[in-house]
């Protein structure tokens, strides 16, 4: 616990100045109502707010925080970057060289012959770059009638217009539309799946379009928060690639949430052995210490680009690849590396999964699912029937708040708690998230007199 270090009436001005002068990012009105959140200070799995109070963060500000808060060698990286050149953009014929050696760095760790990068700020404008990447590739072998992208449902892919229309879930949609045309969604993908009729409707829909008007299908190899991080079928994958690869699709990987460690490998595409045409990255590139995004080729693809004066890629940002963010990217990567930090997530991952499988004592408990340390808890009214509670209810709402007001910070979607933590987080911490956890299950069942069904 640190000392607070505001009086009661500053608290009180910062937080009516917050909600005053700030929209926040996908704002909840009924929390903000309860309090706005205010934090000052971090220290790697923990987070400190206005009023000194401590948490431990199990969704690692919101799947960045890779190496934890504050750690040394990353703010060390980033000062000493900042005393040679805090920033020069990559733009026409510039580079820095923390972003030259950050693309090497990502040729070297990526799958396949994934070995060209265009830097951008986040996932959401990686996927933006991915989209566009595809359909002026296909424009540059002279099928400019490819221009139809091929999405999931119950997928997220980002905030741009781009990235809403190429989302599945109808809540991030539905205020924008009419959205961008020439996007189609394909079913989910599902471990239960063992027929793969998802892959065999998503064949369908290819043949129906016309494969000649498909420029890319993208998706999350392991969907993200907002589905629990489901695990596809056995052959999905690769019947995915086999099928880009059949009709010259490009295939496009997000591996925004899923990326740099998380699932116990560098990327989540390598537990099947699949490697897309395009990966994206964001989120824990810098480990949250600056904004960085990435969409990742291969030589083949971005050579079309590279031809002749004309045949250039037309997209950019002023700050894409910052300068500072390339230098924290390029220091959390070596800690991943010098850390055996892939190892640690995959081994962590298997004392988290058994300590979880505890939860199921609770008869709410209906489903635990995930790998690595990206792992998802959905309560069921009834476990056998997968019966889901009545969202009105306010369930996992309310499981969040309890354990907010107990010093743990979770994730929910709905009646879905996620748990993604840093990767250097301990089993220690993992045992005391899962106690206040339980407790959390375990008062909500008496509050809302949940009974089994």
């Amino acid at each position: 616990m640190t000392q607070k270090t505001s009086t009661d009436e500053q608290v009180k001005t910062f937080r009516s100045a917050a909600t005053k002068h700030i929209l926040p990012h996908f704002a909840n009105n009924a929390s903000l109502a309860r309090e706005a959140r205010i934090y000052t200070r971090g220290e790697g799995c923990y987070i400190y707010d206005i009023e000194g109070r401590r948490y431990l963060d199990t969704f690692a500000s919101l799947l960045t925080t890779i190496c934890g808060h504050t750690h040394p060698e990353i703010v060390r990286a980033i000062e000493e970057q900042l005393h040679r050149l805090e920033f020069f953009p990559n733009y026409e014929d510039s580079f820095t060289l923390p972003q030259i050696q950050l693309a090497q760095k990502l040729a070297e760790i990526t799958p396949g012959d994934l070995a060209v990068t265009f830097f951008v700020n986040s996932g959401s404008e990686g996927n933006e770059t991915a989209i566009k990447m595809a359909r002026q590739y296909h424009r540059s072998c002279g099928q400019p009638q490819r221009y139809k992208v091929i999405a999931r449902k119950y997928s997220y892919h980002g905030t741009t217009l781009g990235c809403v229309s190429a989302t599945g879930l109808s809540w991030f949609r539905h205020q924008f539309e009419p959205l961008l045309p020439g996007f189609l969604f394909a079913p989910a993908a599902r471990a239960h799946d063992r027929e793969l009729a998802s892959l065999n409707a998503l064949r369908e829909l290819v043949e129906f379009e016309g494969p000649d008007s498909i420029a890319a299908i993208i998706m999350d190899p392991i969907p993200g928060s907002n589905t629990g991080f489901p695990l596809p079928p056995e052959g999905y994958l690769e019947g995915v690639r086999a099928l880009c690869d059949e009709y010259g699709i490009l295939l496009i990987f997000d591996e925004v949430q899923t990326g740099f460690g998380k699932t116990g490998k560098w990327f989540a595409c390598e537990h099947w052995g699949v490697t897309p045409d395009i990966l994206v990255v964001g989120k824990g590139l810098a480990g949250g210490y600056v904004p960085v995004g990435a969409a990742i080729t291969t030589p083949r693809i971005a050579g079309r680009f590279q031809k002749a004066p004309g045949d250039e890629f037309r997209s950019g940002s002023t700050f894409g690849g910052h300068t500072l963010g390339c230098a924290a990217a390029l220091k959390c990567i070596e800690i991943i590396e010098s850390d055996n930090l892939l190892e640690r997530a995959s081994s962590l991952g298997k004392y988290l999964r058994k300590q979880l499988d505890e939860l199921y004592e609770f008869p709410i408990v209906g489903d635990v699912r995930g790998i690595g340390l990206l792992w998802a808890i959905e309560l069921m009214a009834d476990r056998e029937q997968k019966t889901k509670f009545d969202p009105s209810l306010g369930l996992g709402k309310w499981i969040n708040a309890f354990c907010y007001d107990n010093g743990l910070i979770v994730r929910n979607a709905g009646e879905i708690l996620v748990l993604a933590p840093a990767l250097t987080i301990t089993k220690e911490e993992i045992d005391s998230a899962l106690e206040t956890l339980g407790e959390a299950i375990a008062a909500a069942t008496k509050h809302f007199e949940l009974t089994v069904q």
